[in-house]
């Protein structure tokens, strides 16, 4: 299994002109490999200004669908290159440090998800898309946690309301979307939702405690809370009780965040998830003052990506991400549902 992935420190901060120095590298080299460069909304700063194109991970799965490169350097996590491979066969899928895994993916492995399932015959298996291939394989339906609850209510259209359903692995979307759906259990008192107990350390450990002491030191800033966050329960009970105005929190994914701050660009905003996510927000929104939840939030395997290993990858073609070419037939099909509903 992985290590906890918060960090106590970012990787060496690069200057001004070693900056410019490897962008320029680094664009010149995709310009002659015919790469596109994505990022994540996690990644550090200077990798979202040298990409092509910086989003979540399903604005992430479309470009990678769409695009005309022949190659594909991936700046975020392992899990996010495989899916570019199962979407892109025939394209090189490159990743700057293959040691750039997620401690959610690692939570539920192909044999554990076989499994459960073999538990609940039946049942449809909803995996959020940070898991690996393999799992993918074993998949009905991928969601992100921006589309998660339009795919469980697409499942319940489509099999009706009393289908069983699977979802994983993290234990807080699945709480977020069983919550926001309203499926309820059947008639004998069984859960029809059930959720795996897996979940990612870094927004596992953005605590209730974190709520209230940003609550006391900034009580008129709105929440931007992501539903992996395991303070997202606490923040919606603040709501029950009439502590918070629920128009004052939002339940976002990154990319919903992104939309959100574009359309109220003032005020003050406590966000809630890794801390990377301050950067693309404060780009969208110059005026607004952001504030982070937990100062420590921060994804050690998304800061292992860094400009000069980008630079390197590219240099010297490394390293390929491929994934087995009867594992990806089988995980495409819950990808591009995913990517279908949106």
């Amino acid at each position: 299994m992985l290590e906890l992935p918060t960090v106590n420190e970012l990787p060496a901060k690069l200057s001004e002109d070693e900056i410019a120095t490897l962008s320029e590298e680094v664009r010149a080299l995709a310009a002659e490999r015919d790469a596109v460069i994505l990022a994540h909304n996690y990644q550090l700063s200077e990798l979202q200004d040298v990409a092509d194109f910086v989003g979540d991970s399903l604005g992430l799965s479309r470009q990678a669908a769409k695009s005309d490169a022949e190659v594909i350097e991936f700046c975020g996590v392992h899990f996010m290159a495989e899916t570019a491979s199962v979407l892109c066969p025939d394209k090189t899928v490159l990743i700057a440090d293959l040691g750039a895994g997620c401690s959610l993916a690692e939570s539920i492995t192909a044999d554990q998800l076989r499994a459960w399932k073999a538990e609940h015959p039946g049942a449809v298996v909803v995996m959020y898309v940070n898991t690996s291939a393999e799992v993918k394989a074993e998949t009905d339906y991928c969601c992100t946690s921006g589309n998660a609850v339009q795919v469980v209510e697409h499942i319940l259209r489509e099999h009706g309301p009393d289908t069983e359903i699977l979802f994983g692995p993290d234990m807080w979307l699945g709480a977020f979307v069983e919550r926001e759906t309203g499926i309820k259990d059947d008639p004998e008192g069984r859960s029809r939702f059930h959720v795996w107990d897996g979940e990612c350390h870094v927004h596992a450990g953005i605590r209730p405690a974190d709520i209230k002491t940003v609550r006391d030191e900034h009580p008129n800033a709105e929440f931007l809370i992501h539903p992996e966050c395991g303070c997202a329960t606490q923040a919606m009970e603040y709501v029950a009780s009439g502590d918070i105005d629920p128009d004052g929190v939002q339940m976002l994914s990154t990319g919903g965040m992104l939309n959100y701050m574009e359309q109220h660009p003032d005020g003050e905003y406590i966000v809630a998830t890794e801390n990377g996510m301050l950067y693309p927000l404060q780009q969208a929104a110059p005026k607004a003052k952001l504030v982070e939840a937990n100062r420590m939030a921060f994804c050690k395997y998304m800061k292992m990506i860094t400009l000069p290993k980008v630079r390197d990858s590219l240099r010297d073609f490394r390293y390929e991400v491929k994934v087995p070419p009867e594992i990806a037939a089988r995980a495409k099909l819950p990808i591009e549902r995913m990517v279908a509903i949106g």
